[in-house]
């Protein structure tokens, strides 16, 4: 729930011991490309507008558990950085927050204390906050964490396409530093938090799961774009593996449906929290307010 003096684009809830803090990086209008009729889609996402966009967030979420200070998914770059002014320039209405690191601040975490920093897959809304520049190259925002990545996506951003060079050059300033962990399969990461392999959205892609005291909690990355991919687990965006993609919603739905998990997807407008809850013979999202 929203504490005292904590901004409007941050918001903590307790899982058993673990506190978890989604830190809005802001918003945009997206040129969705779901590989679905029209007419289905309009029915199933009604806010689109004539374009055929829809306004999408982008979030990072934070993890304390233990002497652990986690974070999943790095976002964009500071607003005020060359890359942050170049970003707000290539999506239409791009609105930004004060970003991911100010966020942290606001609940006493600096990046410095950050052990672990989890990337779900190599797509530059996810990774670009990992570096920041100084004297004209990058250098790892977070110096003391261990960075976790699925391996397929050290090679493979996207099902046949290479890395592009912003990822290459932000992920190279951590390995230099010896920095980075390539992960395979699921891996539990610290006591209570585990990467699980999700691929479909890229081939290394991967959720992270929150267990304590009896309670559930899953960073979802892009594993979801849109609630009503949750009635309509086929859907895919172009450019997508389709068939992994709908194991590892599956996969997931096995799990968390029966958990009772809250899940926070990365592209949800905030505040993101949700569950996926039985509808008839098949499911749909219903928000955790």
């Amino acid at each position: 729930m929203a504490a005292e003096n904590v901004p409007a684009y941050v918001e903590s809830r307790r899982f058993g011991d673990a506190t978890v803090t989604v830190i809005a990086d802001g918003s945009s209008l997206w040129p969705q490309n779901f590989a679905v009729p029209p007419e289905a889609l309009r029915a199933a996402i009604p806010e689109l507008d004539a374009h055929g966009r829809m306004r999408i967030g982008f979030h990072s979420i934070h993890i304390a558990i233990g002497d652990a200070s986690l974070l999943v998914d790095a976002g964009f770059d500071d607003p005020d950085s060359a890359w942050g002014r170049k970003f707000a320039t290539m999506w239409a209405e791009t609105r930004r927050t004060p970003g991911v690191e100010a966020g942290l601040a606001s609940i006493g975490v600096r990046p410095e204390e950050i052990t672990h920093v989890i990337t779900t897959h190599a797509h530059f809304d996810h990774y670009v906050g990992l570096t920041t520049e100084r004297g004209g190259e990058y250098v790892p925002r977070f110096p003391n964490a261990r960075h976790l990545i699925g391996r397929a996506d050290r090679t493979a951003s996207r099902y046949g396409n290479s890395p592009d060079a912003e990822f290459v050059s932000r992920f190279e300033a951590i390995a230099r530093r010896g920095l980075l962990d390539l992960v395979d399969g699921d891996r539990e990461v610290v006591p209570g938090v585990t990467m699980l392999h999700a691929p479909g959205e890229s081939p290394g892609h991967s959720i992270v799961h929150v267990a304590s005291r009896g309670e559930h909690f899953y960073a979802l990355g892009d594993l979801l774009h849109h609630a009503c991919e949750v009635a309509h687990l086929d859907w895919v965006l172009m450019g997508r593996d389709q068939s992994a993609m709908r194991a590892s919603r599956d996969r997931l739905l096995a799990a968390a449906v029966p958990q009772n998990a809250t899940l926070v997807f990365s592209h949800a407008m905030f505040p993101p929290w949700g569950h996926i809850v039985r509808d008839g013979s098949g499911f749909r999202w219903e928000g955790a307010i």
